[in-house]
């Protein structure tokens, strides 16, 4: 992690502190890289409750409870798949915060969705949020991508108070 990023993600970590918020993650294509970002500063302790990888389409629904015909209909890379992840780890692991990614970061489509799409998304008492994006590169460049677009969303989320 970069000094820029450490910093950013310190100062987030300070803000959801002040703001009396905590945070669990549900994470697909990121396999863990975001709760693992936000737990790298001292005192993430403070705000991180935890974190739940779900990688496969299965565990998505029989570990955190998203809906098994939503899935079906729609397979794992979708808006809707994206907001009841976060708002499922969200209610599991009994945090103020949900936030979740699910997307394909290659090297080939899933289920005829595009290398570089991902969704990002973000609940709370406030509402939910999610974000659709679209990156290129290679897996790596994907995946911290969307480390990136989760923070983003995350800050986003705090100042919509």
């Amino acid at each position: 992690m970069d000094n820029a990023t450490a910093d950013r993600v310190a100062r987030l970590i300070d803000a959801l502190a002040a703001a009396g918020e905590t945070v669990a993650v549900a994470e697909s294509l990121t396999g863990g890289l975001v709760c693992s970002t936000l737990v790298n500063p001292a005192g993430a302790s403070r705000v991180v409750v935890g974190g739940a990888v779900v990688y496969s389409t299965d565990v998505k629904a029989s570990v955190l409870g998203v809906d098994a015909g939503l899935l079906a209909e729609r397979g794992a890379v979708d808006a809707a798949v994206a907001v009841q992840m976060a708002a499922r780890v969200r209610t599991t692991f009994g945090s103020t915060i949900g936030i979740s990614t699910t997307g394909v970061a290659g090297p080939d489509p899933q289920d005829g969705i595009a290398v570089g799409t991902v969704f990002v998304a973000v609940t709370s008492d406030r509402g939910d949020s999610v974000e659709e994006c679209h990156f290129t590169g290679t897996r790596d460049e994907i995946r911290w991508a969307a480390v990136d677009a989760a923070l983003t969303i995350l800050e986003n989320s705090l100042r919509t108070e």
